[in-house]
């Protein structure tokens, strides 16, 4: 069986942009072989379950080959199976809803004078009001 180092394999298959984030990722305790925390040599072979730690997610891979140098994004997905919950992959889509972009104003209107500055205070504080109640 051909073996590659776990470092290299999330490199070559395109997980991590650089060698070196992968390797710092592995360091740091953040990837799991078969539900055991790994070094960046430890060496994975086909049929291995990994647990990536990534962006604040939790992403499962299994190895399907093994290769040690980088390739093309369509050859790269070959290389394996993601078997990461959907829910997990959309688990901060929730947050993000009802969350509107910062506030605008239109370029050269200048500060709000103090008249539409409590406007602006009464508007979001009755905003709040209508949030908070149950009907």
């Amino acid at each position: 069986m051909d073996k590659v180092r776990v470092d290299k394999w999330l490199w070559a298959v395109r997980i991590f942009k650089s060698r070196t984030l992968a390797g710092d990722v592995v360091r740091a305790g953040k990837v799991r072989v078969n539900d055991k925390i790994v070094k960046p040599s430890y060496a994975i072979t086909a049929g291995d379950i990994l647990t990536v730690q990534k962006n604040g997610f939790n992403m499962t891979y299994v190895c399907l080959k093994t290769i040690s140098k980088r390739v093309g994004a369509p050859i790269a997905v070959t290389c394996y199976e993601d078997r990461t919950p959907a829910e997990e992959k959309t688990k901060y889509k929730d947050w993000f809803i009802g969350k509107s972009g910062g506030e605008f104003r239109e370029k050269g209107a200048g500060r709000p004078t103090k008249r539409e500055r409590r406007d602006i205070n009464r508007f979001k504080e009755a905003d709040d009001y209508f949030e908070e109640e149950d009907y």
